[in-house]
C-alpha cells in the first residue's frame, strides 16, 4: 500500500482510496455508502462542527450508540482538527460528569433519550452546545449536516496533532485520558494493512462498540487505509455473523464472539471456508476457545494485544504458528522489553516482568496530567503498560497478569477501586475486595468479597442492585461473595491473589 505515514488521518484514508465509486459499509438493514457517500458526509458533518463553534483543538464528547454516522463524525472531527472524545455508552450520568468536567469539550453528541439529563451536567462543565445521534444515525446533528454543502477545506495538521482522547482506568485515582496523534492511529493502522495482508478485497465483518479503540481505530481504520468494505452490524449477535460470513472475508471480535459462535450450529468448516481471517483482542482468549474454533472451522483465531495508550503492540503471524495462549511478536516498528519490577533489570527468556514498548504507536501522555505521564512514559520513549508477561524461546509474548489489579473484562478496563467505594459506603458494609475471576465468554468477571457489619442483612441481590444506578453495566460484580474477613499479609494488605485463587472455579 501506499506509505501515508506522515500524513494527518483523513488525509491518509483519502489518499488510499482513488476509487471513490468503491463500496465501503453496508448495514443488515440494507443501507449502503460508497466511498465518495463517506467523504461527503465527512464534509457535511465537518461544516456543522464548524457551524457550532468547534475549532482546532476543542475537544467533541460522543457517547452514542453505533451507527455510520460515528465514522463519520470521528473523520469531520479529523479534518477541522478537533480532537474525538468516544464515551461508552454505558456510563451513567454520574460517571460522564467526570469526563466532561475533566476535558471540556465544546460539544456534546448523545442520544436523544439523555439529552435532557445530560444538559445540566454539560452547562455546568461549560459544554457551549449539545447535538443528538441516535442509533440509526438519525437526530439533530445529522438534521444540521444535511443542510450543508460537502465541500470542505481541511485543516492544517501534522502527524503529531492530537486526534483523540480516549479514557483509560488506571489502578490508582480516576481514570486518565490517554491523547493519541494522528501519527499514532495511522502508522498503527498502516502496520495491521500489511501484517494482516489487508487489500480492497476485504470484506469486514465489524460487530464491535464505535466507543472503544478496537472497533473504532482497530478495525474500521485498518480497513479503511486498506480501502475495503464492511458489514457494519449495531451489536454482535452469532445468527447475524453466520447469516453475512457467505459474504465476508474477515472479523475482528472479543473472545465472547468466539465463545457464542462456537455454540452455534451453523459455524462448520464449510460455512467459514471462503474466510482467511479471525482476529481476536481486548481481552485475553482461553487457549481452549482457539484450538476448539480451529477444531471446527480449520482456522486458527489470529491473537493480538494492544492498549488504549498504544493501538496495537504485538500479533501472532500471519504466516506461521498461531500459538494459543500468546499474542505473538512485536509488530514491526515496536520495540517490547520486559523488566524485572523491583530493579528494572532486562528478564532473561522464559522470566516474567514489567511489559514496556515503545514505537510510534505509543500515546503522546495523558491529559492534563503530567505527573501521570512521567511515571509511565520513560525518558527513553518507553511505555511502562504495567502488565506482566515473558518471552518464551521462539521469541512469542506471553501476558501472565497485571501488576496492578487491573480487571479487563469483555475488553473493557475496569478499575476496582472505583467498585469497592461504592460497595463500601452502602449501610452495613464494612469493606470490600474487588478482583478479577476467569470467565469463559468476558475473559475476566468483575467479582466481589463483601464484609458486613453484626447484624446486618445485605446479600448479594441487594448489594447488586444498589449498585445499578451507580456503576456502567460492566463494572457492576457478576458475583457477590460475603465473606467473614478479607485475607490479608503480615502487613495487613489484602490479598487480592488469594482471593482469586478461592474463586478460580467460579464461573466454569
Amino acid at each position: 500500500m501506499k506509505d501515508v505515514a506522515g500524513l494527518p488521518l483523513f488525509a491518509a484514508i483519502r489518499a488510499c482510496n482513488r476509487d471513490p465509486a468503491r463500496p465501503f459499509l453496508e448495514t443488515p438493514e440494507g443501507r449502503r455508502m460508497s466511498y465518495d457517500d463517506l467523504f461527503s458526509a465527512t464534509g457535511r458533518f465537518a461544516n456543522t462542527l464548524r457551524d457550532l463553534g468547534v475549532a482546532k483543538g476543542d475537544r467533541v464528547a460522543v457517547q452514542a450508540q453505533k451507527s455510520p454516522e460515528v465514522v463519520i463524525l470521528l473523520l469531520a472531527c479529523a479534518r477541522i482538527g478537533a480532537i474525538f472524545l468516544p464515551l461508552n455508552t454505558a456510563y451513567t450520568v454520574a460517571e460522564l460528569d467526570y469526563f466532561l468536567g475533566d476535558a471540556e469539550p465544546s460539544l456534546l453528541v448523545c442520544d436523544s433519550a439523555a439529552r435532557e439529563a445530560l444538559a445540566p451536567v454539560a452547562t455546568r462543565h461549560g459544554v457551549s452546545a449539545i447535538e443528538t445521534l441516535d442509533a440509526g444515525g438519525t437526530g439533530s446533528l445529522s438534521d444540521r449536516a444535511a443542510r450543508f454543502e460537502a465541500d470542505f477545506n481541511d485543516a492544517d495538521l501534522g502527524p503529531d496533532d492530537l486526534a483523540a482522547i480516549l479514557y483509560t482506568s488506571g489502578t490508582t485515582g480516576r481514570s486518565k485520558g490517554a491523547m493519541l496523534s494522528h501519527a499514532n492511529l495511522v502508522t498503527n493502522a498502516q502496520t495491521l494493512v500489511d501484517y494482516w495482508r489487508f487489500t480492497g478485497d476485504d470484506v469486514l465483518l465489524h460487530a464491535l462498540p464505535t466507543f472503544h479503540t478496537h472497533g473504532l481505530f482497530v478495525a474500521t481504520n485498518t480497513l479503511l487505509l486498506a480501502g475495503g468494505s464492511m458489514i457494519f452490524m449495531e451489536k454482535f449477535d452469532a445468527d447475524a455473523i453466520m447469516a453475512h460470513m457467505p459474504r465476508a472475508t474477515t472479523m475482528m471480535g472479543v473472545p465472547t464472539f468466539y465463545t457464542r459462535l462456537l455454540q452455534h450450529p451453523g459455524l462448520t468448516r464449510e460455512a467459514s471456508a471462503h474466510m482467511r481471517l479471525f482476529v481476536s483482542g481486548s481481552a485475553p482468549l482461553l487457549a481452549e476457545t482457539h484450538r476448539a474454533f480451529e477444531a471446527k472451522t480449520g482456522h486458527a483465531i489470529l491473537e493480538r494485544y494492544g492498549m488504549t495508550e498504544t493501538n496495537m503492540n504485538t500479533s501472532n503471524p500471519y504466516d506461521g504458528d498461531r500459538i494459543p495462549g500468546t499474542v505473538g511478536f512485536p509488530l514491526p516498528g515496536v520495540e517490547l522489553r520486559i523488566l524485572e519490577p523491583e530493579t528494572g533489570a532486562p528478564c532473561a527468556v522464559e522470566e516474567i516482568g514489567i511489559i514496556e514498548v515503545r514505537g510510534p504507536n505509543v500515546f503522546k501522555g495523558y491529559w492534563r496530567n503530567p505527573g501521570k505521564t512521567a511515571e509511565e512514559l520513560r525518558a527513553d520513549g518507553f511505555f511502562i503498560t504495567g502488565d506482566l508477561g515473558k518471552i518464551d524461546d521462539r521469541g512469542y509474548v506471553h501476558i501472565v497478569g497485571r501488576g496492578k489489579d487491573l480487571i479487563i473484562t469483555g475488553g473493557y478496563n475496569v478499575y476496582p477501586k472505583e467498585i469497592e467505594t461504592e460497595i463500601d459506603a452502602l449501610d452495613g458494609v464494612v469493606e470490600s475486595a474487588v478482583f478479577g475471576v476467569a470467565h469463559p465468554d468476558f475473559g475476566e468477571a468483575v467479582t466481589a468479597a463483601v464484609v458486613l457489619h453484626e447484624g446486618a442483612t445485605l446479600d448479594e441481590a441487594s448489594i447488586t442492585g444498589a449498585l445499578a444506578d451507580k456503576l456502567a453495566r460492566f463494572k457492576q460484580p457478576k458475583h457477590v461473595a460475603i465473606v467473614q474477613e478479607l485475607p490479608r499479609n503480615t502487613m495487613g494488605k489484602v490479598q487480592k491473589n488469594v482471593l482469586r485463587e478461592t474463586y478460580a472455579d467460579l464461573f466454569r
